[in-house]
């Protein structure tokens, strides 16, 4: 006999996609959040002033923004394999060359290049997701990563804490960047650019998985101008800038204000910087998981997409106001991690948007807005940095990070965040 698809059982070869994704996920966000709770030790060590360390801060955030279209098209073109893999071996030595600084600039040269290489790695993850998930699971997949990639950083202040006890803090970045030479390694053997080349994948999957041949590698030739003239692809971008401005003072100068402003010792302010990214994480999942039953509920993906992202900026922008007005340093953080809780519910509807309307070139639209979003988190250090230095006030960034988020809501109400731009659905 020689069955069908149809009296199949579907494998789940795809469900490993998402393993991968979720554990590259936490891996990336160690290594990036790792150098914000070393950071007092090292402006010590190297004599850095606010303004320099928010320099050294920034190197990782141009670079990431400036490199996420290159990642996102290499993807595209050449299939997530070899990028992905070429990129976190990459960006696993420049982590542990951040150890080997002996200056700003040598710092900021090894955090440009860590930043430049990790710039693929959501771009490629998601051009994964494109081709190996059904269209119905895509979201949910996106809140499971974007969850795990937020515990990954909530998680890493005491992490590191724990392990700067054992060593100082440059055998630390050696010891993390190791972590992504494993990933990458057991990556490369196990997935493929097209899910009809995988050994494990049955029929009865891939007609779950219809069209994904015409959305693997291949699509290098990016319809830029299609892209540039539409208004939707332009919200996205600014949207994403106004929601990482903010969120970047979680993974960069959070510790700093915990021990600074709020007088905390390292242990605490470790085990405090923990409720921003924890409950970021929180409202990664549940953004992707609400976002079916709103959709029933308002009849439109569209306009689901919309309501989910309006709750979070507005919710973001007045918890976070709220924190600004609380001495308490325990309900002050439980206030900001709301914020951040907020902030993240809109994440998947964000990647999920990026998705639908970029069709087979994913890569590179989400690629695009990451880089929009990582020109605002990179501003972030330096603009706070230099309030800082002028005015000594931490409350008057937090009055700035508000306001951004409003003009976050502002700008949803201009996207199409479903309906492809012309030339990239797989059927075209």
């Amino acid at each position: 006999m020689n069955p069908t698809a149809g009296t199949l059982k579907p494998t789940r070869a795809r469900h490993w996609v998402v393993f991968f994704a979720v554990t590259l996920a936490v891996i990336g966000y160690i290594h990036r959040v790792g150098i914000s709770q070393a950071a007092p030790l090292m402006r010590r060590d190297l004599g850095l002033s606010p303004v320099e360390m928010g320099m050294a801060f920034s190197a990782f955030g141009v670079a990431y923004a400036l490199f996420e279209i290159p990642g996102g098209w290499l993807g595209d073109w050449l299939g997530p394999r070899r990028v992905l893999m070429h990129f976190v071996l990459w960006w696993s030595f420049f982590t542990a060359a951040t150890g080997w600084t002996w200056s700003l600039a040598s710092l900021v040269v090894a955090r440009f290049l860590f930043g430049a290489c990790q710039a693929g790695c959501f771009p490629n993850l998601t051009k994964a997701f494109t081709t190996w998930l059904p269209q119905h699971e895509r979201v949910r997949a996106q809140g499971l990563m974007w969850m795990s990639a937020r515990w990954g950083g909530a998680f890493t202040p005491m992490l590191v804490v724990w392990v700067l006890r054992h060593v100082n803090w440059r055998r630390s970045f050696e010891v993390f960047g190791a972590i992504g030479l494993v990933w990458a390694f057991f990556f490369y053997r196990w997935f493929r650019d097209n899910p009809r080349d995988h050994p494990r994948v049955n029929r009865a999957e891939l007609a779950l998985l219809a069209g994904a041949e015409r959305a693997a590698s291949g699509h290098g030739n990016v319809p830029w101008g299609t892209l540039i003239r539409s208004r939707t692809v332009w919200m996205l971008w600014a949207q994403y800038f106004c929601v990482s401005y903010p969120w970047y003072f979680y993974i960069t100068w959070l510790p700093t204000y915990l021990q600074e402003y709020r007088g905390l010792t390292p242990e605490h302010a470790a085990r405090l910087a923990v409720f921003p990214l924890f409950f970021g994480g929180l409202g990664c999942m549940f953004g992707g998981f609400i976002a079916p039953y709103v959709t029933r509920r308002l009849g439109s993906v569209a306009r689901a997409r919309r309501a989910i992202a309006y709750t979070g900026a507005i919710g973001a922008c007045l918890f976070l106001l709220l924190h600004a007005a609380i001495r308490d340093p325990f309900w002050a953080m439980l206030a900001m991690g709301m914020a951040s809780f907020s902030n993240d519910i809109l994440m998947p509807g964000s990647w999920g948007a990026c998705m639908d309307v970029g069709g087979k070139y994913a890569g590179t639209l989400s690629g695009s807005m990451n880089m929009m979003g990582n020109f605002g988190g990179s501003m972030a250090p330096v603009v706070l940095g230099y309030v800082l230095q002028k005015t000594g006030s931490w409350i008057l960034n937090f009055y700035i990070m508000a306001g951004v988020y409003l003009l976050a809501a502002l700008s949803w109400k201009f996207i199409d965040p479903v309906t492809p731009i012309k030339g990239a659905s797989v059927n075209e």
